[in-house]
């Protein structure tokens, strides 16, 4: 009888882009299973029945880092205790950058339960896949994670980890070319997400409206946002998909600004290898359409 093939150990991926960059190792020989559906935030989750059974039976869990994914932490350590814990944040190498905390950027929290709470200066800006070149680390780290519980495909992943860093090489170009027009234009975003692509990228927000995910600015915070928006000639003001708020078209009322749309999560996109890259071009797109 023929030896029958070791089955791919069962993977599961916290948030739609590193689920993406895990597909896309993993491209040939299994999927990974996705925890967050589309179009949820990253900040407040409730786990299915369905997300349960698949922690549960994994091997390896990748997900970016505790300050994002606080929903997790208690199901990793009640139906994942034999998984192991592959935390992105802590590859050596990426570019880590502190919250922004100034006027313009006031503190916001990720906690699960959306109380506001104060930050230490020092505390880490959460979003590190926006930097596709942080990206490009976690590819190797993703691949290494995957040979150690399954040596059958090792070759395999490290093929596509290195397959998928030249594409995130020719992404980056393709970006940079489609912002060329629109750098030093101003804009504001309701949530304080995008720092690690902006420096990637060379633009830069003049300030965010929400003081936190989930908690509206008050009438002095507003003010100040619409006299910021005005004093900037901030062009865009951009919403998300994930946070269906009222507040930028109120903040948007009686300026010239337009309001665009920036999904830093994917939320319209098809899960899987191809999301990532799909996700950093849309974000560029969406940037260059509404600041031309």
């Amino acid at each position: 009888m023929p030896v029958r093939a070791a089955a791919v150990p069962e993977v599961a991926a916290s948030i739609a882009p590193v689920h993406s960059l895990v597909a896309r190792v993993m491209q040939g020989a299994g999927a990974p299973y996705l925890l967050l559906p589309s179009g949820r935030s990253p900040h407040d989750h409730a786990l299915r029945p369905s997300d349960a059974a698949a922690l549960e039976r994994a091997a390896l869990v990748f997900r970016v880092d505790p300050e994002l994914e606080r929903w997790l932490e208690r199901p990793l350590t009640t139906l994942a205790s034999g998984a192991r814990e592959v935390r992105l944040s802590a590859t050596p190498g990426i570019t880590r950058l502190a919250r922004r905390e100034s006027e313009a950027f006031e503190a916001h929290d990720h906690d699960d339960d959306h109380e506001l709470h104060d930050h230490e200066p020092a505390e880490l800006d959460p979003h590190f896949w926006l930097d596709p070149k942080n990206a490009k680390l976690w590819l190797g780290e993703i691949a290494a994670a995957l040979a150690a519980v399954d040596p059958n495909n090792a070759t395999l992943y490290r093929a596509n980890a290195a397959a998928a860093n030249v594409e995130l090489d020719a992404t980056m170009v393709a970006i940079n070319a489609r912002l060329a027009l629109v750098r030093g234009r101003p804009f504001v975003v309701f949530h304080d997400a995008y720092q690690y692509f902006e420096r990637r990228f060379g633009i830069a927000a003049a300030g965010a409206v929400a003081l936190g995910d989930a908690r509206p600015p008050g009438p002095a915070r507003l003010a100040n946002i619409r006299e910021r928006i005005r004093a900037a000639n901030a062009r865009c003001l951009f919403r998300e998909p994930q946070f269906r708020s009222p507040l930028v078209a109120t903040v948007a009322a009686g300026t010239k600004t337009r309001i665009g749309v920036l999904d830093p999560l994917g939320a319209g996109l098809e899960p899987g290898p191809g999301l990532y890259p799909s996700l950093l071009a849309a974000l560029a797109d969406g940037l260059a359409d509404c600041l031309e």
